[in-house]
């Protein structure tokens, strides 16, 4: 008897926060900042009620807005809202997808049960906590309902971006599950453009790039590059976890920088907990985790909600060539026969069709037919129309447009605070330490507190 009132207790609960979850979630033309009083009491409400137990062994963790109703609104990762049509009609899916034959993408959404979502979480074999809540449901439920297609893409084009990833994954050492984050970032699309102006499958920011070592100028821009921004988001995400020994934190940082979330953690009166500094973050970010955590489980668990993946094909054989001579991709498709489309799509990182190779080494990748023809008749591409496509008038112009461009921009006076170094300030302000070390005309790393850095952004 004492076993199902409890249960009916649990029933109950659950209906009550699903209602009310339905009427505060999505209020987003709610003020976004809470006043402080409100604020305060909603943290002693979530320290009281953040962890409900619903099954043996199962956390169910409860909705800050649900408890409180102060209408602390999150977006949607813009991920979420892309255009299935557009991802459909890039070079991978046309070459590497099966087209929907109807099986699964239209078929009804299946009905689950918070208890099972709870469970189904807390078995998948991760070291970044995966809770569920209301926020969580709230992406899963977009993912299973509208998102039906795009899940379906998702599962079929990840065939040939999740080796790279979990290739680059093993070699730096950091949780598999971060292979999710691109889904969050750019729905797997290495030409992905946010309207913040961030770029690539892992969508980097210009300085936040260029502080790992990612290119970007007139003809070139590595966060483009499938492998080389792979490799730079695992290394920033390292070091975002050494900095809050935290993956959940690690990962908001990653949205909305460590300086926010540095913030929220004060705001919070010191939590390091991401749910509970969660009011304090910006609203993007507030989803950013959720999002993460409901791609973990729909890329596991479509099955389950009856979504088929697109089928792929063998993945094309590529491999790769370094060129160190000026190439025009016109000269490929002219010599070798291949296709124009193809050398864009397997390298997105060259802007214009064009290697600037004379004063710098680049990798180029191409399948591997492609490649043969290429070592065959390497001299001729190379001289094939250079005239044409390299006139001597215009190369000194290329060479210098393909250099770096610093970054130089609006100037900020950092005061260099106790315990800071140039490692700490640079990922703030998201530039390098090459940089504020050249900007200050500084010979080594050693800062000293009370002085001042220009930095320029």
């Amino acid at each position: 008897m004492k076993n199902m009132k409890n249960s009916t207790r649990i029933i109950t609960a659950l209906a009550l926060i699903a209602t009310l979850c339905s009427c505060s979630l999505f209020k987003t033309a709610q003020k976004d900042e809470a006043p402080v009083a409100a604020k305060e009491t909603a943290r002693e409400l979530w320290t009281e009620n953040t962890t409900r137990t619903v099954a043996t062994n199962v956390r169910y963790e409860i909705d800050l807005d649900t408890l409180t109703g102060n209408g602390y609104t999150f977006e949607l990762p813009e991920s979420m809202n892309a255009d299935i049509d557009s991802l459909l009609n890039s070079w991978q899916a046309r070459n590497m997808l099966h087209k929907f034959d109807g099986e699964g993408a239209e078929s009804e959404p299946v009905q689950i049960t918070d208890t099972m979502y709870a469970k189904r979480l807390a078995a998948l074999p991760t070291i970044v906590r995966m809770p569920y809540n209301n926020m969580v449901r709230a992406c899963i439920d977009r993912y299973t309902k509208k998102g039906r297609s795009q899940v379906s893409y998702l599962l079929g084009i990840s065939e040939y971006y999740f080796p790279i990833i979990e290739e680059e994954i093993d070699r730096i050492g950091v949780p598999r599950e971060l292979k999710y984050l691109p889904i969050i970032e750019s729905a797997l699309n290495p030409k992905a453009a946010s309207r913040a102006g961030a770029k690539g499958l892992w969508q980097f920011m210009f300085h936040t790039g260029k502080l790992y070592g990612l290119k970007a100028n007139n003809y070139i821009d590595e966060r483009f590059d499938p492998v080389k921004a792979t490799s730079a988001a695992l290394h920033y995400l390292k070091d975002l976890y050494d900095m809050f020994q935290n993956w959940e934190l690690a990962i908001a940082a990653y949205n909305c920088g460590p300086g926010n979330v540095k913030k929220a953690i004060l705001r919070s009166g010191g939590s390091t907990d991401f749910w509970k500094i969660y009011p304090w973050l910006p609203r993007e970010t507030r989803g950013y985790l959720p999002g993460f955590i409901a791609a973990s489980y729909i890329m596991t668990y479509y099955e389950d909600h009856g979504i088929c993946p697109m089928k792929p094909e063998l993945p094309i054989a590529t491999d790769t060539i370094h060129v160190n001579r000026n190439l025009h991709f016109n000269q490929i498709v002219e010599v070798c026969g291949a296709d124009i489309q193809e050398l864009r799509a397997l390298n997105p990182q060259f802007l214009k069709d064009i290697i600037p190779g004379e004063n710098e080494t680049y990798v180029l990748r191409l399948t591997n037919n492609t490649i043969t023809k290429f070592v065959e008749n390497e001299d001729t591409v190379y001289k094939h129309n250079a005239d044409k496509y390299f006139p001597k008038a215009n190369i000194e112009k290329m060479l210098k447009d393909a250099k770096e461009n610093n970054g130089a921009g609006n100037m900020i006076r950092h005061k260099i605070k106790n315990g800071e170094t140039l490692g700490s300030i640079a990922i703030k302000y998201r530039v390098s330490v090459k940089q504020i070390m050249k900007w200050n005309n500084l010979k080594n790393s050693n800062i000293r507190a009370g002085k001042y850095l220009k930095i320029y952004k």
